[in-house]
């Protein structure tokens, strides 16, 4: 087997083993207000639900080079505290793309995507009206996660305040995958589809 050790393998060269190994990942496809009340919406495959008594969920928003490191999503959300995570499903997953674009602060990637913002009942971040699953949150606190240069990704839990679910994708409290038809993320710019599924029973 070929062997792989951080500081002695490039960083870029260890995410890229990363994002191909840990897959396929949840996408949380994050809606935020900046100060001024500007929309921001971008995707993060680094996410993953942490606990459903309290519920919480996180994701991940990695630093850029250049004089902004911090993503215009960590920086809405230090400054307001609140956020919006929508699910992606397949039928507007190419619209979702478009706002994995880096753009100045000032663009509203809604606008952008063609995406419809619809009202949130409890935060201020507007919701994905395509979106079949919205969890409405509210800041519960950031770990920043820094290497040996100095730069720093981070951590950003949130309390989920409500759940909206299409009734069209759940029955009780079980979301229906055939018709949720999520979609998660591989390495490079492929991504997976939510179809090829089996059970299996847990041993008691």
């Amino acid at each position: 087997m070929l062997y792989f050790e951080p500081g002695k393998d490039a960083p870029a060269d260890l995410y890229k083993l990363m994002i191909g190994m840990v897959v396929p990942r949840p996408i949380a496809f994050v809606s935020s207000l900046d100060a001024r009340g500007i929309r921001n919406l971008a995707p993060f495959s680094y996410f993953m639900a942490c606990s459903a008594d309290p519920p919480v969920i996180c994701f991940v928003s990695a630093h850029r080079s250049g004089p902004s490191p911090a993503k215009d999503t960590l920086t809405n959300i230090l400054a307001t505290k609140e956020f919006v995570v929508n699910i992606i499903s397949e039928e507007f997953v190419e619209k979702m793309n478009l706002t994995a674009a880096e753009v100045p602060p000032e663009v509203d990637e809604f606008m952008l995507s063609g995406l419809t913002p619809m009202a949130s009942d409890l935060v201020q971040p507007p919701r994905v009206a395509e979106s079949h699953v919205h969890m409405e949150c509210r800041l519960r606190q950031t770990l920043p996660i820094s290497n040996a240069a100095g730069a720093a990704n981070t951590i950003i839990f949130g309390d989920v305040l409500c759940f909206h679910v299409d009734e069209a994708v759940v029955d009780g409290y079980k979301i229906n995958p055939d018709k949720l038809k999520a979609v998660g993320r591989m390495g490079g710019p492929t991504y997976t589809r939510t179809r090829d599924l089996f059970d299996l029973v847990r041993p008691k």
